[in-house]
């Protein structure tokens, strides 16, 4: 069974700034509540090819994976992947102009459990429904109150 999850929000900050900042995954830590580390295996700044390895914590276990990076269209678009087991997972974020200035993110988490994590599909596309909302909202926080701290 795929999980396929897409979360929105409108943030009240032009698009390049939050493109800049949401797509830069050193700031990943910031606003992912559930990731703690990221680390450059390939030269910053993002590009078609990068690659980071991240260590989040989800759903009570440790997990280490590295993405790369295989869509980048700046401001607009960038799309994320690792095939590491048991859950492959692409992850794409867009940003579009909304009204006043602000900025429309969307958030896509999508992939193929393998093994034992089949079992878990259902369970884990709700779970990453409710952290990707989490998610959205720290980040818009950060961003709309001037880089300080988002409170989750």
């Amino acid at each position: 069974m795929a999980v396929d999850v897409v979360s929105d929000i409108v943030i009240d900050k032009p698009r390049d700034e939050v493109a800049a900042y949401a797509g830069d995954p050193a700031n990943a830590p910031q606003w992912y509540v559930n990731i703690k580390s990221v680390e450059w295996q390939t030269p910053p700044p993002v590009r078609i090819g990068s690659r980071m390895s991240f260590v989040a914590h989800f759903l009570g276990r440790r997990i280490a994976y590295t993405y790369e990076v295989t869509e980048l269209v700046p401001a607009t678009r960038l799309v994320m992947r690792t095939s590491e087991a048991p859950f492959p997972m692409e992850t794409t974020y867009t940003w579009e102009d909304a009204a006043n200035g602000a900025t429309r993110m969307s958030l896509r988490n999508r992939g193929n459990p393998t093994g034992f994590a089949t079992i878990l599909a259902p369970f884990m596309g709700i779970a990453i429904k409710r952290a990707n909302t989490k998610d959205l909202r720290a980040l818009k926080a950060h961003l709309e109150h001037d880089g300080q701290p988002a409170h989750r």
